[in-house]
């Protein structure tokens, strides 16, 4: 109003109607105690009080503008974001989440690495990650997300086969697709080398999507996540067998305040839990 004088050029600034506006004048005025304006013919003029609090009013405004200036920014983040975690994961799980996250944040570039026995958050290999090992150094932040759940798992024929001769009460006779020596220390392989005591397995892989190929072609069962076991087609032997693993999310400590870590942290955040009876299998 003090700039343009006019009820009509100071709405048409403000996208308000007219009587809109008289009535917020109004209210201040009343609130304030004080007579802003005099109105007249031509216009409306301010009055000795009005005058007083221009300067004040401007202080306000410019406030106003920097802190809008400062959420619009923090809309459009921008940077690379070098994230480690399982293949399985990526591929399954975050890949296809992504054209959302780009269309959010079209700014952040991120980085896959799925080679996580070298991605190492201590080394700084990565700047976060999302796995499901938890980590015992580091200066680290880390929260868990949910659970991935693991099954005994084969192809319809295998099954079909396995209960032809009646082999439903135990694993002695079956034929088993587990991880190699360099993988011996996740529980997975660690079940399934139980459960196999001296005997050999069919196969022995270096990767999930190689063990799940395997047991799709019928060469036996696999230890294997639910929701990849199942949106391929295979046949549950055994739903709970004592390996399910956590689901943290890991990040640089000195990252934590980082504005596009923090997007990419609240995008696996809610992606999981999205997620969670998938993953858990549930």
């Amino acid at each position: 109003m003090a700039r343009h004088g006019t009820l009509s050029g100071a709405a048409a600034e403000l996208h308000l109607g007219i009587a809109t506006l008289s009535r917020r004048i109004e209210r201040l005025e009343s609130a304030l105690k004080l007579p802003l304006f005099v109105r007249q013919q031509s216009g409306y003029q301010l009055t000795e009080e009005g005058a007083g609090l221009i300067e004040k009013a401007e202080a306000f405004e410019a406030a106003a503008a920097a802190f809008t200036s400062g959420v619009s920014s923090a809309t459009q983040l921008s940077g690379r974001v070098r994230l480690a975690t399982a293949e399985n994961l990526a591929t399954a799980l975050i890949l296809p989440a992504l054209p959302e996250f780009y269309a959010q944040y079209p700014g952040i570039s991120l980085e896959l690495v799925t080679d996580i026995t070298t991605a190492n958050l201590h080394r700084r290999d990565a700047d976060l990650a999302l796995r499901m090992v938890k980590p015992e150094r580091g200066n680290v932040t880390l929260r868990r997300l949910g659970t991935l759940g693991f099954g005994l798992y084969a192809s319809p024929g295998y099954v079909a086969q396995r209960e032809a001769h009646h082999n439903t009460g135990d694993y002695d006779t079956d034929a088993f697709i587990t991880w190699g020596e360099m993988q011996a220390h996740l529980p997975a392989a660690q079940w399934v080398e139980r459960v196999l005591r001296s005997h050999e397995p069919a196969l022995t892989t270096t990767s999930l999507a190689t063990q799940l190929a395997g047991a799709k072609a019928g060469l036996g069962i696999a230890v294997l996540p639910h929701f990849l076991a199942r949106e391929a087609g295979l046949v549950c032997i055994a739903a709970d067998i004592g390996v399910d693993q956590p689901i943290y999310l890991v990040i640089q400590t000195d990252l934590t305040q980082s504005g596009r870590i923090r997007a990419v942290g609240d995008f696996l955040t809610g992606l999981v839990a999205n997620n969670r009876e998938r993953l858990s299998g549930r």
